[in-house]
């Protein structure tokens, strides 16, 4: 019996290098629990493409939107656990929704194989230009001296903007109303028009605006400023110490999936994030490729669960 087992054994790990590389033997499906057109279907459908030129087996962009992306997440979690189902997932599914959700329909750590951080970006802390401050330090003095005065507009209850800008509050102890709307364009249009006064946009879509003047940036949310906007500050280096807000991309797949597909699939990702198409057409919305270890993902996907499990708690925020 034991010599037996020690053959199979063998056996195994001769064959194990031979069935890894026969992968991709088929098309590879990317999820995103988002719909077709937005801002993270523009940095998937690249990598898709670079995928199918990497691993010579096409990759196609599977739109599952809605419910903050639970149905997408689901979905991949109910996937075979074979490599030919992979997910792109932001700081919303993996970090925020555990905590938001009272009933989630998946585990972001437990159903799910970490592959790679794939990027991060920054919001940008914006005001309106009748905001007297010239820069985050002001803008929480003034906030304390009136509190509950200031309006700050975001995409709607739960959504990146609010809990950054709930991260801000909890950090300084500062008091501003919240004012959520469907979506981050009636949002920007309010702040453009003076109806809000602070407002956490993502750079592609304030950019425009605050070159022209009509709205003035403070600060961007990530702890390192990006490559692309390097003479905007943090709001951390602006008074806050420690502040993170950022959004971040990550690719994983089904538990169980095999751990050679998995290294397969950080190497090939680590390709795409290398080549100068791909990283400028991040760095133009002020996203920093990263490409992490599966390992880095996982331990960082836990830590941030942790962090804004505190920041929904304290907000009071929750979706039924």
């Amino acid at each position: 019996m034991q010599r037996s087992s020690i053959v199979l054994a063998a056996l195994a790990v001769a064959c194990a290098p031979a069935w890894a590389q026969t992968y991709p033997a088929k098309p590879i499906r990317l999820i995103l629990p988002y719909p077709p057109g937005g801002g993270s279907d523009t940095i998937a459908r690249p990598l898709a493409q670079g995928l199918t030129e990497s691993l010579g087996q096409q990759a196609v962009v599977d739109n599952r939107g809605g419910a903050s992306g639970t149905i997408g997440m689901e979905h991949a979690a109910k996937a075979p656990a074979d490599g030919y189902t992979i997910v792109m997932a932001l700081t919303a599914q993996l970090a925020v929704n555990p905590s938001l959700f009272k009933k989630l329909s998946y585990d972001p750590v437990k159903d799910f194989a970490p592959i790679t951080l794939l990027a991060q970006g920054p919001y940008v802390l914006a005001v309106h230009p009748s905001v007297p401050v010239k820069n985050v330090s002001e803008l929480i003095a003034l906030a304390r001296k009136r509190p509950n005065d200031l309006a700050y507009a975001s995409s709607g209850n739960g959504s990146g903007g609010h809990l950054a800008a709930e991260l801000l509050k909890s950090m300084t102890g500062i008091k501003m109303l919240h004012v959520p709307y469907k979506g981050g364009g009636p949002a920007l249009v309010d702040l453009i028009a003076g109806q809000v006064q602070v407002l956490f946009t993502t750079w592609a879509s304030g950019r425009g605006h605050i070159q022209s003047g009509r709205i003035r940036a403070l600060a961007v949310s990530t702890a390192k400023r990006p490559k692309a906007i390097p003479n905007l500050p943090t709001v951390a280096e602006s008074g806050v110490p420690g502040y993170d807000a950022g959004v971040w991309y990550a690719v994983l797949a089904p538990a169980g999936t095999p751990a050679a597909i998995i290294d397969r699939l950080n190497r090939e990702i680590k390709t795409v994030l290398e080549r100068p198409d791909y990283s400028k057409l991040l760095r133009d919305s002020a996203i920093d490729p990263v490409g992490s270890t599966p390992d880095e993902l996982g331990a960082y996907i836990s830590s941030e669960i942790a962090k804004w499990a505190k920041v929904v708690r304290d907000a009071g925020v929750h979706i039924d």
